[in-house]
């Protein structure tokens, strides 16, 4: 009885899931249909948490692709995916990792499909991203903010 008290008191959950904000240009159209499809592609990734209350959390994934065409951009997709999180009994450093993430993991599939669909619609090749490992993401972030805090905080003062 005691251990299903203890799994009520702990809840994650995912309450919505939209599109935040969308967008979609092809700068160079209709000159870049005309030549050879060589494209290179540059993907950037942005993860933001608003906490809504003390157990709701907005995480919104940015995903922006870029595609050029020897020097011309042939278009770039830019998606806002969110979703609104509800959190019970989660500590600040188990949170982190949900938020920053969990989270992020489970947006980045309904972004990709954005990101495909309107590259499709564009009249471009499918381009279907690769999965991307947030997880390590995270903790790369993490190691890289705990590196900067100890270089900040050994930094002998200065008495200029």
């Amino acid at each position: 009885m005691a251990e299903a008290q203890h799994n009520t008191e702990r809840q994650f959950s995912t309450q919505r899931v939209y599109i935040k904000d969308l967008s979609f240009e092809a700068p160079n159209a209709p000159e870049v249909f005309r030549g050879e499809w060589k494209p290179t592609h540059e993907l950037n990734l942005n993860t933001k948490i608003n906490k809504l209350d003390e157990q709701a959390y907005e995480v919104v994934l940015s995903v922006t692709v870029s595609a050029k065409v020897a020097d011309k951009t042939a278009f770039i997709v830019e998606v806002h995916q969110a979703g609104i999180f509800t959190s019970v009994g989660f500590s600040e450093e188990e949170l982190g990792p949900l938020l920053g993430a969990y989270c992020p993991n489970l947006l980045f599939p309904y972004a990709r499909e954005v990101v495909s669909d309107l590259v499709t619609k564009g009249s471009f090749p499918q381009l279907v991203l690769q999965h991307v490992n947030f997880d390590q993401l995270f903790a790369q972030h993490q190691q890289q903010t705990a590196a900067q805090a100890q270089v900040d905080g050994d930094a002998p003062p200065s008495h200029h």
